[in-house]
């Protein structure tokens, strides 16, 4: 039980120090030594808990999404009690795009993922998940929503939360906070005129 706890322990040390270097060194550039040196571990003690570099990739994807379809189905949960409406869970969902810190780390993640397969259906599981949401989503905002309308609905939603955690570089000129809450208004304007 010790060995275990240990282990997992070591494992998110390691991918929290992997996060930190991937985000300001890049993916690429950081080596497993020196990852090893940031997270004062052996080469052999990383690679006793992971494969390589592109494990220890996956193994950030499924951390971060795990965390993210929690917070997802909190809100969902929070929607069902009716203590916010479609609006506002849209609007929370954006922010949680808006307020991710791993932007640079993030386009490295989907650059590796277009050009290495495993890396790549790691994303698009973790898109599917949040595909299931979004449909759920859509449809409280529009119960009529089905077929094309409403899988073009999902892709809609889906684009612009990539497109809300990837918008530093193009200098937004309103608030995360701001954004989120038009961004919301617009989404569910657009669904409830949808047929």
């Amino acid at each position: 039980m010790v060995a275990v706890q240990q282990e997992r322990s070591g494992r998110e040390h390691i991918l929290n120090t992997a996060r930190d270097l991937f985000s300001t060194h890049g993916f690429h550039q950081t080596s497993m030594a020196e990852l090893a040196t940031a997270a004062k571990v052996s080469v052999g003690q990383i690679y006793r808990l992971f494969k390589g570099k592109e494990d220890i990739i996956e193994a950030l994807i499924g951390m971060d999404m795990n965390d993210r379809i929690e917070k997802i189905d909190i809100l969902r949960l929070r929607l069902k009690a009716g203590e916010i409406d479609i609006e506002q869970t849209f609007e929370h969902l954006f922010l949680l795009s808006l307020r991710d810190k791993d932007e640079a780390l993030s386009f490295d993640i989907l650059a590796e993922a277009l050009r290495n397969r495993p890396v790549g259906e790691t994303v698009s599981a973790m898109c599917q998940q949040f595909r299931r949401f979004l449909r759920d989503f859509a449809c409280i905002a529009n119960p009529h929503l089905s077929g094309e309308a409403l899988d073009g609905a999902e892709e809609v939603i889906l684009a612009s939360i990539f497109g809300m955690g990837h918008r530093s570089l193009s200098l937004p000129n309103l608030s995360n906070e701001c954004t989120a809450r038009r961004a919301a208004q617009m989404i569910v304007a657009a669904l409830k005129a949808t047929r």
